[in-house]
């Protein structure tokens, strides 16, 4: 999963780099959904994680997720990276949902 572009690319402080999953084309039933119809996918698999970050006082903050977890993600927000010509997503830890479990 992380190719050449993500050993040249490291978030800084508590950012975290995202791969959003890709949308559901067909339905249980087997039925093709349109574009349009197919709605935003809010899940993603971290695929870099900056360090940690650190509080006026000093004190440091660990990054809540780790490589290769799956995450929900807000509804807006995140900058668009585009890596290797994959389109990857910048959030701040503070900004994920949270992460599912196995």
């Amino acid at each position: 999963m992380a190719g050449q572009a993500f050993k040249r690319f490291l978030p800084l402080f508590d950012r975290v780099l995202v791969e959003r999953v890709a949308a559901e084309t067909v339905t249980k039933g087997g039925i093709m959904l349109p574009e349009k119809s197919q709605g935003k996918v809010f899940q993603a698999t971290v695929v870099a994680v900056g360090p940690d970050s650190r509080v006026k006082n000093g004190d440091v903050h660990p990054v809540n997720v780790q490589v290769g977890e799956t995450v929900l993600l807000p509804e807006y927000g995140g900058t668009k990276v585009v890596l290797e010509d994959k389109d990857y997503y910048l959030f701040r830890d503070g900004d994920i949902l949270g992460k599912y479990t196995a």
